[in-house]
């Protein structure tokens, strides 16, 4: 089973490589681009058969290392 995590920063919290991203993109011509939030995607292969399971067990990973939730936001997609 695999979960797939995706972590962002939380609204309000600055994000300086989203702004370089904004910035590298006018300054390639692409027009229109008026913010860029930049986060990271987490695929995980796990050997459990519950998905319910997994989906605690990931969201207690995030919890205790793949998020730092004081200025992150996460969710958890089992596939």
């Amino acid at each position: 089973m695999k979960a797939r995590v995706h972590v962002m920063l939380k609204n309000g919290v600055l994000d300086p490589q989203g702004e370089a991203v904004r910035h590298a993109l006018g300054t390639l011509g692409f027009e229109g681009v008026e913010s860029v939030r930049q986060g990271k995607v987490i695929e995980l292969e796990l050997a459990a058969t519950d998905a319910e399971a997994a989906r605690v067990e990931v969201t207690r990973m995030c919890e205790a290392i793949l998020a730092n939730t004081v200025i992150e936001s996460y969710t958890v997609e089992i596939v």
